[in-house]
């Protein structure tokens, strides 16, 4: 079975065995990558979360409404149709 103590204590001297300027490097490669991602991801064109779920709502309540008057339609046809 592995032992997740030991598994922590190897990855541990792993990373303390690494050179700092490589850490620094690994740090300075990780900032410029989420920068770049963040302006990539700002030029995209979507909407925020809370807009999402605003709209979900509004088309639930927009088919609420048409399959009222869907029904109120057939209503209404079938009074025509009884009166011819």
């Amino acid at each position: 079975m592995i032992n997740a103590k030991k598994i922590e204590e190897i990855a541990k001297q792993v990373t303390d065995a690494i050179p700092p300027s490589l850490k620094n490097l690994a740090n300075d490669l990780e900032e410029k990558t989420k920068t770049v991602l963040q302006r990539k991801l700002s030029q995209l064109d979507v909407v925020s979360r809370e807009e999402f779920d605003v709209q979900t709502q509004v088309l639930i309540k927009t088919r609420e409404k048409i399959a009222e008057l869907e029904a109120k339609m057939a209503e209404l046809e079938a009074i025509v149709r009884s009166a011819e």
